[in-house]
């Protein structure tokens, strides 16, 4: 299987000048748990993620006041629409993060979460034989 048989093709962006509570609500109405950040201040696509919202949140800081250019992820992960799962998989682990940008050539094509990895091989019935309990 390839990233562009798992990865999600709704792409969410996000200006720098957005707040947290914007970013946030543009991601729970597609149901997914990263954006992509782009702006004409941002000299390249940067991400945020559901993990950078808690930690601003968990912090006590206010996601109508602070904005998300002041909390994007550090790492940002590019993958290819034809790589395979398992080598997206290795670099979102050896990175340490769970979201990958998805590219075709240098245009942004879809996102690839861990998730988005399980949901596949677990389709395709890339489990073990492990009893149900």
């Amino acid at each position: 299987m390839y990233v562009r048989d798992g990865m999600n093709a709704i792409v969410v962006t996000v200006g720098p000048a957005h707040t947290l509570r914007d970013a946030a609500r543009r991601m729970t109405d597609r149901q997914v748990g990263a954006a992509v950040v782009t702006g004409a201040e941002q000299p390249a696509p940067a991400i945020i993620t559901e993990r950078d919202l808690l930690g601003s949140i968990g912090a006590g800081q206010d996601p109508d006041a602070e904005l998300v250019g002041d909390h994007l992820s550090g790492h940002l992960l590019y993958a290819a629409a034809d790589w395979s799962l398992e080598r997206a998989a290795e670099q979102m682990i050896a990175a340490a993060c769970r979201h990958v940008v998805v590219l075709d050539g240098s245009e942004i094509v879809g996102i690839l979460s861990m998730r988005d990895i399980v949901r596949c091989w677990t389709r395709s019935g890339a489990v073990g034989d492990v009893a149900r309990r």
